[in-house]
């Protein structure tokens, strides 16, 4: 098979565009890169489009993968080291990188999940967060703690940004996310009896004092600006994460970590 080797390829030069929000969205397509995340990524039946595979980067050729992506009807195009390292989002590119079409997750799609849950309704929401690491990691600390889903609320960073896709590890297409806004999303959840819990740091009750086996949300706000008045004012509490040191509070990705876990911690004894 014949082996891309120029940066002016047609080819190589759409995939690079893809690093553009507004190319992402006009296209309806994403990138993805690495093969563990390739791998979790076609279990939630990502759609693939064209893979750039580079033999010399790669520590493990896998003929299995390359035959997944090959029957879901994606080009499979072969490439050399400069190729994928001008594709490739981080330093150093395991030789995998896919050009995808953006799946789209609704409050249907959630629906579905909480219906084949046999827990009470777990979720996490994120409020205008304007670093994309931050929402891919509380992506991957959701799938791992078993939230039901996530919301993206009226956010400035797109879902399938590269650094989302990357800090999410591919987690980003096993677990609901809907991106929605803040209106929609009271509504359905007002309509459902779940219990919101505003994470804020500078008043409200120890998140260690609730009780988190009924339906629950937790929503929480971009670090330097906080929750908007539209949650802190719907919100039926407010809940801190107490601080002894300095510092005032926590990264928002780490502090989702402790609040999804203290529930798991709590359905794990009691439910």
């Amino acid at each position: 098979m014949e082996t891309i080797t120029s940066l002016q390829n047609p080819k190589v030069k759409s995939a690079i565009k893809l690093a553009n929000r507004r190319e992402r969205r006009s296209q309806e397509l994403m990138t993805l890169e690495g093969i563990a995340e390739l791998t979790l990524a076609l279990e939630g039946n990502l759609e693939p489009v064209q893979l750039f595979f580079c033999p010399q980067l790669a520590k493990d050729t896998d003929q299995g993968l390359l035959s997944v992506v090959k029957n879901r009807g994606a080009e499979i195009l072969f490439c050399n080291e400069a190729v994928l390292q001008k594709l490739a989002y981080r330093e150093h590119p395991d030789g995998w990188f896919l050009v995808a079409r953006q799946p789209r997750m609704t409050l249907q799609n959630l629906e579905l999940r909480l219906q084949e849950s046999k827990e009470p309704p777990f979720l996490l929401m994120a409020e205008d967060l304007e670093k994309p690491g931050n929402l891919g990691a509380i992506l991957r600390t959701a799938e791992g703690v078993g939230v039901h889903g996530v919301f993206s609320l009226d956010g400035r960073t797109d879902i399938y940004n590269p650094n989302v896709v990357r800090s999410s590890k591919g987690t980003l297409f096993t677990l609901p996310v809907v991106e929605s806004t803040n209106e929609e999303v009271w509504e359905w959840i007002e309509s459902r009896g779940i219990t919101v819990h505003a994470a804020i740091p500078e008043d409200g009750v120890s998140y260690w004092e609730k009780d988190y086996r009924g339906p629950t949300a937790f929503v929480l706000g971009a670090e330097n600006e906080g929750l908007s008045s539209f949650w802190k004012t719907r919100a039926h509490d407010r809940v801190y994460i107490p601080m002894v040191g300095r510092v005032n509070s926590l990264n928002v990705a780490m502090s989702a970590g402790l609040l999804a876990y203290e529930v798991r911690r709590q359905r794990s004894l009691f439910l």
